[in-house]
């Protein structure tokens, strides 16, 4: 699976800043990257819904694993939740 997929693409940036490093170019990366940012995000910055980072890393991490039709439903449900994700970097920007 390729990190570059149209739906996970509005979020590598935002991701990789939060996570304090540069784009994931795969995606394992982009899942530690998302387990990263969670705890950036949530335990040091104190950002609500930061923990959504984690679930979004979970579905993804079995995404990786999956093909098909599972692949695409693991894939939809974890930018379900990353739809917040622009909003918490934002507020995570205005702090460091």
């Amino acid at each position: 699976m390729a990190i570059t997929p149209a739906i996970l693409a509005p979020y590598v940036d935002d991701i990789a800043f939060a996570a304090e490093e540069k784009p994931a170019a795969t995606p394992q990366e982009f899942v530690e990257q998302l387990q990263t940012a969670a705890i950036n995000l949530g335990h040091f910055a104190r950002i609500n819904g930061a923990e959504d980072l984690e679930t979004a890393a979970t579905y993804l991490s079995d995404a990786i694993t999956s093909k098909g039709a599972k692949r695409k439903a693991l894939l939809n449900q974890a930018v379900e939740y990353l739809v917040n994700t622009a909003d918490m970097v934002d507020e995570y920007r205005l702090m460091v």
